[in-house]
C-alpha cells in the first residue's frame, strides 16, 4: 500500500459520524435532566416527610388531649373537623412513596436494559405525587374556608397566644400546621416541574434511540 493510501485510510478513522455526535449530545442533556429531576425529587421527600411529621404529630396532640364532651375544662369544640390535617397526612404519605420509588429506580436501576420503564416510572411518580398534593391542599381550603366549623389549624391559631404550660400547647400546632399547609402549597409546583422535566427526559430518550452509534468496521490491516 502506498504512502498515500495509507494517509487516506489513516483520516477515514478519524472521520466523525454527525448521528455520534448527535447522540453524545442528546445523552449530555438527558444527564443533565435527570440530575435536576433526582434533585427536584429528593427535595420533595424531604417536604413530604416534614408535612407528615408536623401534621401527624398534630393530630397525635389532639387525640391525647381531646376529653368527653361534658368535662368541664374541655380543650377543644364539641363540632370538630380533622378532614384537611388527615388530608395533609394522607397526601404526604402518598408524596413519600412517590419520590422513594421514584428515587429507587432512578439510582438502582432494578431493571437493566429497561431505560423505557425507568423513565416511565420518573414520569409517573411526580404525577402521582402532584395530583396528591393537589387534592390535598384543595380539601384543605375548602373545609378550612367554613365559617361555623374549627379545624385543627383555626382552633389552634385562634388560641395560639395562650401561655400553656402542658399540651396542646396552641402556639407550636398553629407553627406546625402553617408549617405544613405552607409546604403542601409548595409542593404543588414542586411535583409539577419534576413531571416536567421527567417528561422532558423521556422524549429525549426516544428520540436519542434514533442516534444511537452503529459499530464500525475494522479498517484494513495497513501493509
Amino acid at each position: 500500500m502506498s504512502f498515500e493510501q495509507k494517509g487516506q485510510a489513516s483520516a477515514s478513522n478519524f472521520e466523525v459520524d454527525p448521528r455520534d455526535l448527535t447522540y453524545h449530545k442528546q445523552q449530555g442533556v438527558i444527564q443533565f435532566l435527570n440530575s435536576v429531576r433526582v434533585g427536584i425529587t429528593g427535595l420533595a421527600l424531604l417536604s413530604g416527610i416534614t408535612i407528615l411529621g408536623t401534621s401527624a404529630n398534630a393530630l397525635m396532640v389532639y387525640n391525647n388531649t381531646q376529653v368527653a364532651s361534658d368535662f368541664p375544662l374541655a380543650l377543644w369544640p364539641d363540632e370538630f373537623d380533622l378532614r384537611p390535617t388527615v388530608a395533609l397526612v394522607a397526601g404526604s404519605s402518598i408524596v413519600i412513596l412517590a419520590n422513594l420509588v421514584s428515587l429507587i429506580f432512578s439510582k438502582a436501576k432494578i431493571l437493566p436494559n429497561a431505560q423505557l420503564v425507568h423513565s416511565s416510572v420518573a414520569f409517573m411518580a411526580p404525577f402521582v405525587a402532584f395530583i396528591a398534593a393537589l387534592v390535598g391542599i384543595s380539601l384543605f381550603y375548602a373545609v378550612n374556608a367554613s365559617t361555623t366549623v374549627d379545624t385543627l389549624q383555626s382552633w389552634s391559631c385562634q388560641w395560639g397566644y395562650a401561655n400553656m404550660k402542658v399540651a396542646p400547647y396552641f402556639g407550636t400546632l398553629c407553627n406546625q400546621s402553617e408549617a405544613a399547609l405552607y409546604l403542601s402549597v409548595i409542593l404543588v409546583p414542586v411535583e409539577f416541574i419534576a413531571m416536567v422535566v421527567a417528561g422532558g427526559q423521556m422524549g429525549l430518550e426516544r428520540k436519542a434511540k434514533a442516534f444511537v452509534p452503529t459499530p464500525k468496521q475494522g479498517s484494513p490491516a495497513l501493509s
